[in-house]
């Protein structure tokens, strides 16, 4: 299994410990990832409302990019904000040839053509696919047996793309989970919006949606997620959460990958645990055992 790499702006700064932990588990399940030379920003959410063609072109530079190194090979994704807008702009070069020659047009600035080929992958659907729970389950060195965990998906890596999972009801991370010996926490709010970057322009609705996710896992150990705008959004926000909501609402919130890890025998440090801001002790205790 090969893949061309794009860790994006969050995992190379705010996100470090995702981008560790992709790499880690990924290198232990045999598969390749070759980061795509001279990567630069998708345009995150910022582009867009400047201008549409400028937030598809710059994601389809990073594609122009993969695409010169290779005749076609999936890129893989592990930022949910990211993955949406490369997808974006590959159904574009894909579908639309209008669309298409305006991209190029741009991209001829910096003497690229984008084509389209290949495919854009969320990590998600790599682990779920591609290596699947039957795929992992041999390469786990320990049980997490004991721990509860909450699968939270997010929404930018389900929809308004629908390429491996339910985008309402997402089950794809529960193999995943159970692989690792781990219980999976029942709950329905999985693929609910986190609010994104709400909670820096209105708070007060922002952290009223944080509030009503971290509520709703009480019970399950700690959370597990592929986005870095949801993990710090349930991480670094809990304190003022919790004050809104007048109750105590910390859990701990781990990416996907370092669960994994963690069931492969990879060290904390090879999974950045260290860069999480917070692991409650209990969990810290059985994790660690």
């Amino acid at each position: 299994m090969n893949y061309f790499y794009y860790p994006g702006c969050s995992l190379t700064g705010s996100a470090r410990e995702y981008d560790l932990a992709t790499r880690a588990v990924l290198a232990a399940a045999g598969a390749t990832l070759t980061e795509i030379d001279d990567w630069t920003c998708c345009g995150a959410s910022a582009a867009a409302p400047i201008s549409h063609l400028l937030s598809l072109s710059l994601s389809a530079r990073n594609l122009a990019l993969a695409e010169g190194m290779a005749s076609d090979g999936d890129v893989l994704v592990p930022c949910s904000a990211c993955y949406l807008n490369l997808k974006k702009a590959h159904t574009v070069l894909k579908t639309d040839a209008d669309g298409r020659a305006r991209i190029n047009a741009a991209l001829s600035a910096v003497n690229l053509t984008a084509r389209g080929r290949g495919r854009v992958r969320h990590l998600l659907d790599v682990l779920a696919t591609d290596l699947g729970s039957g795929g992992l389950a041999p390469l786990m060195a320990r049980s997490l047996s004991g721990l509860s965990v909450a699968p939270y998906y997010g929404c930018q890596c389900l929809r308004p793309f629908v390429e491996f999972d339910n985008p309402e009801r997402p089950v794809s991370m529960a193999p995943l989970i159970e692989a690792t010996g781990a219980d999976v926490f029942a709950w329905e709010m999985g693929a609910r919006c986190c609010g994104a970057a709400l909670v820096n322009t209105q708070p007060e609705a922002g952290l009223k949606r944080v509030a009503a996710i971290l509520r709703a896992a009480k019970g399950a150990d700690l959370i597990v997620t592929v986005c870095p705008m949801c993990q710090i959004n349930l991480d670094a926000w809990q304190a003022k959460a919790s004050r809104i909501a007048g109750e105590d609402l910390s859990i701990s919130v781990l990416y996907l990958p370092q669960l994994l890890g963690l069931a492969m025998g990879l060290s904390a440090e090879a999974l950045g645990l260290n860069l999480n801001l917070v692991i409650l002790e209990g969990v810290r205790e059985k994790i660690e055992r």
